[in-house]
């Protein structure tokens, strides 16, 4: 298992369009993906779980992933929030 912490920079924060391209880069591995915010966890793989942690701009989460390409799978997902979710 291994976690991460990183702000988000997405002007809507962790919402709607940035939330889908979230919760499909996580799609993509096949580890167990969770990220927590405010004591709340989620299922990264959820759309409707990442959406309900309510994630604004500024605000830090943690990423956490088990199993298969643990390691790939933090990295890419944090790379995506540190770029700003782009594309979103």
């Amino acid at each position: 298992m291994v976690r991460a912490t990183v702000k988000v920079k997405n002007k809507v924060g962790l919402h709607a369009r940035p939330a889908a391209l979230f919760v499909q880069e996580a799609m993509k591995y096949p580890c167990k993906i969770i990220v927590e915010s405010d004591g709340k966890r989620a299922d990264a793989k959820s759309i409707l779980q990442v959406l309900a942690l309510g994630v604004k701009c500024g605000q830090e989460i943690s990423i956490i992933t088990e199993g298969e390409n643990e390691h790939t799978a933090l990295q890419k997902l944090v790379s995506l929030v540190e770029n700003g979710l782009e594309g979103a």
